[in-house]
């Protein structure tokens, strides 16, 4: 599926949706690499197979090989932090100050600059809701060069993602529906 399917697989109701999604798609304040890194780190945290296979089959292309590794590392490593993290967030006490014992390696050497990483660990984030790595990594982008508008436009296409993963859900039938 091509993101032009993706588009038209969304019902009308979704049309704000979609009109977002092509907007985003060539989305001017993020370079061609975090722009790509930014949608399939998304799509991948949402979780939907058809979201992540149309989003992929349109933006690995423009990544190396590197980079598109490090863009799954980014929803890959997010996916355990995030609920780390929020965790230890939410019920504070002693675990925030206790060592997470948990492999991140490939966030010292991710494959891209530090700052693009970051961005998609922070769209991957805003998508889990872990209000302290959206916290961490907004500010390790920042310091990192990138401006708040680059900000702004990785979690809008994080958001857009994310509802468009929603939708399509929503739409599929279930296997209750099937059965009536």
């Amino acid at each position: 599926m091509s993101l032009e399917n993706l588009k038209l697989a969304l019902p009308d109701y979704a049309k704000d949706i979609r009109l977002n999604l092509g907007s985003l798609a060539t989305e001017p304040s993020l370079s061609d690499e975090q722009r790509a890194g930014t949608f399939i780190a998304s799509a991948i945290a949402s979780r939907n197979a058809a979201v992540t296979e149309a989003v992929i089959a349109e933006f690995a292309p423009k990544l190396s090989p590197e980079a598109l590794a490090a863009a799954k590392a980014a929803a890959a490593i997010m996916a355990m932090n995030n609920i780390y993290y929020r965790f230890t967030h939410l019920v504070g006490g002693d675990y925030p100050n206790m060592p997470a014992k948990l492999r991140m390696n490939v966030m010292a050497r991710p494959g891209v600059d530090k700052a693009t990483f970051e961005l998609w660990s922070l769209a991957v984030s805003a998508i889990n809701g872990c209000g302290m790595c959206m916290e961490s990594h907004e500010r390790a982008v920042r310091q990192n060069g990138l401006s708040a508008e680059q900000v702004q436009a990785a979690v809008r296409i994080a958001a857009v993602v994310h509802a468009v993963a929603a939708t399509l859900d929503a739409e599929r039938p279930s296997a209750l529906q099937m059965a009536a």
